[in-house]
């Protein structure tokens, strides 16, 4: 197995991406199972992985219709905790040692959220994975995973989302949209591009982090985008 080009990663999932075709219900157990296979096989390879997952299968916070804000975010971490759990269940059972992590307590489900002891996990080879968010309303997931990335000297943080990389407009709305191979954070926050959160842009440019995109659809991109393979789009402003 080839060696991996970034050392230590940060992978953010799409929550959403957890139901894969399913029309009922929050889960597809075998998206579950194929992501838990890749994450092994990076971790084989010698990476250090931590992951963070959204909560797009059971609920948007910010899109909580007549809620106080505050409360529907906090329902929406309180759903990344459930995928969390899940995440770590698929990784255990894939031979993984993984520890699942809240940024709030949450008593016997996970360890509280802590920089240095996340690191030392990492370095014991286990998985970690961010549950939680940031702990705090008005903040995405998007934001949560740049902001671990930073804490924890990541060498690049991989965006496993529903799209497979960066386009010049939305291909969803444009049949000619163009995807990039490369893009600068200041290209998408000018363009206000959708495929990243702008906060989490600002932040990851300011900070000089390397982001893979690429599409979670295929769970062994993340495997790709690892080992250094061109796939989907890398997001830098170096």
């Amino acid at each position: 197995m080839s060696e991996p080009k970034y050392k230590r990663v940060l992978v953010k999932l799409s929550g959403e991406a957890l139901r894969g075709q399913q029309k009922d219900g929050i889960f597809d157990f075998s998206m579950l199972d194929r992501i838990a296979a890749s994450i092994k096989s990076c971790v084989d390879m010698g990476a250090e992985v931590a992951l963070l997952v959204g909560a797009g299968n059971i609920w948007r916070g910010a899109k909580g219709v007549g809620m106080n804000r505050s409360c529907a975010d906090s329902m929406g971490m309180l759903a990344t905790m459930i995928n969390t759990l899940a995440l770590k269940d698929a990784l255990t059972r894939a031979g993984v040692d993984a520890v699942a992590t809240s940024s709030s307590e949450m008593g016997e489900y996970a360890e509280l959220y802590r920089r240095d002891r996340a690191v030392e996990h990492l370095s014991h080879g286990q998985v970690v994975i961010l549950g939680g968010g940031l702990g705090n309303p008005y903040f995405t997931t998007d934001s949560a995973a740049v902001l671990r990335a930073l804490e924890l000297d990541v060498d690049a943080a991989i965006l496993a989302k529903n799209i497979d990389g960066v386009y010049d407009s939305d291909p969803k709305k444009n049949p000619d949209a163009v995807k990039l191979e490369r893009v600068s954070y200041s290209y998408i926050i000018d363009n206000r591009l959708g495929v990243i959160d702008l906060t989490a842009a600002e932040l990851a440019r300011e900070n000089g982090l390397k982001i893979l995109l690429c599409a979670l659809e295929d769970p062994e991109n993340i495997i790709r985008a690892v080992a250094g393979e061109k796939i989907g789009t890398i997001a830098s402003d170096e």
